[in-house]
């Protein structure tokens, strides 16, 4: 995949099919795009592109970033293993706020991503306080000289199936829902770092610590079943997300998983946690001892879950 970001100078020289958006989680409705792009790339040989902002068109007038469940470099590695030919990730800018919806057409769309092929879902908007839509494509098709594919929204239960839904899914715990219009686990990426060294000489469980990026959304703090992918394996695991507030209380927010079987030292690698089930609320305890119990129920709790998914 041809990766293009950081600059608004940029040409596609092969005829593309295009489709536009944030591509957040890349949920069912997204999956249905993707589909359609590779339907036409089979019939007509072109290839498939994917026009998204650096970052959310709300993070210009927000202080702090805007929450995502995919960050920009999940976004793109999720886009490059399912076949996407050209991702372009533009520059946002005032300027770029203020671009008329059929001048972003015409410009970007037609001259620079050379789009034979557009598909949209009914929802999208473009260009200037988001004025363009799927019928403002489909009104200047014949004059730039492309098709138009528009897809209906997927739903779940009568509810269109969106990024805000999933986030809200997240939020309540509801791991099982989330990954089904996921379409795969919610996952968090980061590279392996020490952390108190509590887990392991104090407590009897040593954990895996990573960093989530600012701008990803993380689900309600507690304690979930995992899976998480090491150097090409996975491994069953127990996650903690949150703030460790019976050891410090004020801790920077961090995800620290145990791993099942790893005997290894991963300190400095980059990997991936899928979280499965969530167990329990993160709360404070009186003490380490006490910790420790629950720990250990966790992780046998984890244990018990794991095997029955691996029968089902």
């Amino acid at each position: 995949m041809k990766y293009i970001t950081g600059t608004r100078e940029f040409q596609i020289e092969e005829p593309a099919v295009v489709t536009l958006g944030k591509f957040d989680g890349r949920h069912r409705g997204h999956q249905k795009l993707i589909q359609t792009m590779a339907e036409v790339k089979e019939k007509k040989g072109y290839k498939m592109a994917v026009f998204t902002f650096d970052m959310s068109p709300n993070s210009l007038y927000n202080e702090g970033p805007q929450r995502v469940i995919t960050t920009n470099q999940e976004r793109k590695n999720n886009l490059e293993k399912i076949g996407i030919d050209y991702l372009v990730e533009y520059p946002f800018t005032k300027e770029t706020a203020r671009m008329e919806p059929e001048q972003f057409v015409k410009n970007i769309l037609v001259e620079q991503m050379n789009a034979k092929t557009i598909v949209v879902g009914t929802d999208c908007t473009f260009g200037y306080r988001g004025a363009g839509n799927a019928d403002s494509l489909n009104q200047w098709k014949a004059r730039y000289g492309y098709e138009l594919v528009v897809i209906p929204k997927e739903k779940d239960d009568h509810r269109d199936i969106s990024s805000t839904y999933i986030r809200e899914l997240l939020d309540a715990g509801n791991m099982e829902k989330a990954n089904e219009l996921l379409g795969e686990p919610y996952s968090i990426h980061g590279t392996v770092v020490h952390g108190n060294h509590l887990g392991g000489p104090v407590l009897g469980f040593p954990t895996a610590n990573i960093i989530p990026e600012p701008e990803k959304h993380l689900p309600v703090f507690g304690v979930y079943v995992s899976r998480v992918y090491v150097d090409g394996i996975y491994y069953g695991g127990v996650t903690n997300i949150g703030k460790k507030p019976t050891v410090e209380g004020r801790s920077p927010i961090g995800i620290e998983t145990y791993i099942y079987g790893i005997n290894k030292d991963i300190y400095g690698k980059t990997i991936e946690v899928q979280l499965l089930h969530f167990i329990r609320p993160e709360r404070k305890f009186d003490g380490l001892e006490q910790l420790k119990v629950q720990i250990e129920k966790d992780r046998d709790y984890g244990a018990e879950y794991l095997k029955k998914l691996s029968k089902q």
